[in-house]
């Protein structure tokens, strides 16, 4: 149930477009005056804004606790077409609110962090005078997401939809002018615009059906009346629902559509953490969340929505296993944890999909910052080294785990916190991870054999390839001079790092008996299938989990690389599967063949023989001939007085003649 803003409510809720005004003035304050600040003060105004937010999240938290149902809090008048009226209206209930909670909390921290990231990684990539405009960029980030999660309407929702987007793009690219070649990073910025537009034409055409259907896009007029519609053109709901799926595999990097991902690592490590922990993929997976009613009447889009998401839970999930960049291990692990996510609406689950997003945030936000923390320091190893013994110790690439190793006890803390994380990732109990993960397997277990054992298979890899990380990064001796000289990153980054490391830990409570069970919370919004902790599932799960990091230990930890130049040990068991699942299964080569390489020509036919030849050959004779006319009656401008009286009397002769004939 929603209630409308004519409904008298606690005056709490007028505090809500803050979520969005309190970034915006960050932005306007750093824009305005940044030039004149320091870079803390910057990021201390970037943070405190998202602080901010997250504080008005808290307020909004407790004014839900005496009044579940919610509100809807218009701001403005937006725009009336015939019979669309359109209100900037910011709904708060229970779901939209714990959205705002996790991605202000985990935002703020990234924030946080970032001051002190970004001063270093500036500095390292020759362009501290970007430094003002990665926290403008980031405050818009959040901003995008605070529309996304708080519209009261599909066309609202899709604003905030393309603003996350848009900040994507610009983030992704940050270093525009870096990368292989010098437009690496430029083009995985471009990557992700093109991919993630092409699932937004799917979101796009299932809000032009629901228009159709239920002549607005209010959620407030549409999902109490999706039971009518779906009785009368039950077609209709199905197509809303697999165009919506459409998009949320563009958004949240799902099969087919996911290729952009990984590529986002180009962007600044606090981007990978906003990207893959708080903001962007979560969205689809609100989303569909939020269009809850839709779904529950097309059965069919859910078992779809359920199988894209089992599949690329377990895709993905084998592509992590032969990854050596460090990132994007943990790159192809978002997506498969997200297809957990998308498996669990699928099943109706949406409970623990909402659960599993939020610890997920935790864990994922400190495994992302705790990576960037390596990469800080071999960054700075590798400058000490070149100052120290000549430039060959900058030739290796710091994300690249074979270049590590021995970081336990160079970085005590990062270790720790980073173990934490990847033991929350892998579903071992107590953690976050192991009570929001469980739920999903739990309900596929009630519902789909097959999708059960999937699902089982993803979290055997995901344990697996986490400890396999560990063990290359943090244990055997240091494999290059930079792992050895690596250092403890500063407090501002490592103090984040423990606060997410705790919220990873204790986060699976938040869903336990008791006066914020998740469940029991968000029934007041969408409709909830009661879970019960299933022992048995539990039990498979974490002896599963187990079981795969002793098989990681056995072939990475009893004998580890020797060099970073050491074969794969996989690499020597598996040789040629291991090779493909390393190059991706070819995906990307396989869409540049179908798609990109057409296409590529196809431009290039109507760049050259169409534009440049026909139409352009057009526009260029016709002037031509203007010149060619131009340069001929020149030649009658001959500035002699006889020429022209011979050229009058010619033409006199002429009429008269003329006219005699016509006689």
């Amino acid at each position: 149930m929603f209630l409308s803003e004519t409904t008298s409510m606690d005056p709490l809720f007028l505090v809500v477009p803050l979520v969005v005004f309190l970034p915006l003035l960050g932005i306007l304050v750093n824009w305005l005056f940044g030039k004149r600040l320091g870079e803390k003060a910057i990021g201390t105004i970037a943070s405190l804004a998202v602080g901010g937010s997250f504080v008005v999240s808290l307020i909004l938290l407790f004014a839900l606790r005496t009044d579940p149902q919610g509100f809807s809090v218009p701001l403005m008048q937006w725009f009336t077409v015939g019979g669309l009226d359109i209100s900037w209206s910011f709904r708060v209930d229970t779901l939209s609110v714990v959205m705002m909670l996790a991605v202000n909390l985990v935002g703020t921290l990234i924030h946080i962090y970032a001051i002190g990231y970004m001063h270093e990684d500036a500095i390292h990539q020759g362009d501290p005078t970007r430094y003002r405009r990665f926290f403008i960029f980031m405050n818009l980030f959040i901003i995008a997401m605070m529309i996304l999660v708080s519209a009261d309407n599909f066309l609202m929702l899709f604003v905030g939809w393309e603003g996350v987007g848009l900040c994507s793009y610009l983030l992704i690219g940050f270093w525009f002018d870096k990368g292989e070649g010098g437009i690496a990073n430029a083009q995985a910025g471009k990557k992700a615009f093109i991919t993630t537009r092409i699932g937004d034409f799917g979101l796009l055409i299932a809000i032009f059906l629901i228009f159709w259907a239920f002549g607005s896009l209010n959620f407030g007029d549409i999902f109490p009346r999706v039971g009518e519609v779906a009785a009368n053109h039950p077609g209709l709901m199905l197509a809303i629902t697999l165009f919506m799926l459409m998009g949320v595999t563009g958004k949240s990097a799902q099969i087919p559509l996911y290729v952009w991902l990984p590529d986002a690592m180009a962007g600044p490590t606090p981007v990978s953490a906003l990207i893959h922990a708080a903001t962007m993929v979560t969205a689809g997976v609100y989303l569909m969340t939020r269009s809850q009613a839709l779904y529950l009447a097309a059965p069919a889009a859910q078992n779809v929505v359920m199988w894209v998401g089992a599949i690329t839970a377990l895709f993905a999930a084998i592509i992590a296993v032969a990854q050596f960049d460090i990132k994007k291990v943990l790159a192809y692990s978002t997506i498969s944890q997200l297809g957990y996510m998308v498996a669990a609406v699928g099943l109706g689950a949406e409970t623990a999909a909402m659960f599993h997003l939020v610890t997920h945030a935790f864990f994922k936000a400190l495994l992302f910052l705790s990576s960037g923390s390596i990469i800080l320091s071999l960054e700075r190893a590798m400058e000490e080294g070149a100052q120290g013994s000549g430039s060959h110790a900058t030739n290796i690439d710091p994300q690249d785990m074979r270049n590590m190793g021995g970081l336990r006890k160079k970085m005590p803390t990062t270790f720790w916190v980073y173990l934490v994380g990847a033991l929350t990732l892998s579903g071992i109990a107590p953690l976050a991870g192991f009570f929001s993960k469980d739920e999903i397997i739990a309900a596929a277990n009630n519902t789909n054999g097959i999708i059960f054992v999937v699902l089982v298979a993803a979290a055997f890899l995901t344990a697996f390839y986490m400890g396999r990380q560990i063990l290359m990064v943090f244990f055997g001796k240091a494999r290059t001079k930079a792992a050895s000289l690596a250092k403890e990153s500063a407090p501002l980054i490592t103090v984040p790092l423990i606060i997410l490391a705790l919220l990873s830990i204790v986060g699976g409570a938040i869903n336990f008996p008791g006066w914020l069970n998740l469940e029991h919370w968000l029934e007041h919004t969408i409709k909830v299938h009661e879970s019960t902790f299933q022992l048995p599932v539990a039990l498979i799960s974490l002896s599963i989990a187990l079981i795969a990091i002793l098989i990681a230990w056995l072939i990475y930890g009893r004998k580890p690389l020797a060099e970073s130049t050491s074969k794969d040990p996989l690499a020597r068991s598996l040789g040629g599967v291991f090779t493909l699942v390393n190059q991706k299964f070819k995906v990307d080569e396989l869409y540049h063949f179908l798609f990109i390489g057409p296409y590529e020509k196809l431009a290039d036919f109507f760049a050259h023989p169409v534009d440049q030849g026909f139409i352009d050959g057009i526009a260029n004779g016709l002037g031509n001939l203007a010149s060619e006319t131009g340069s001929w009656l020149r030649k009658l401008q001959n500035g002699f007085v006889r020429s022209y009286v011979l050229s009058i009397v010619a033409g006199i002769v002429i009429i008269l003649i003329y006219l005699l004939v016509r006689v």
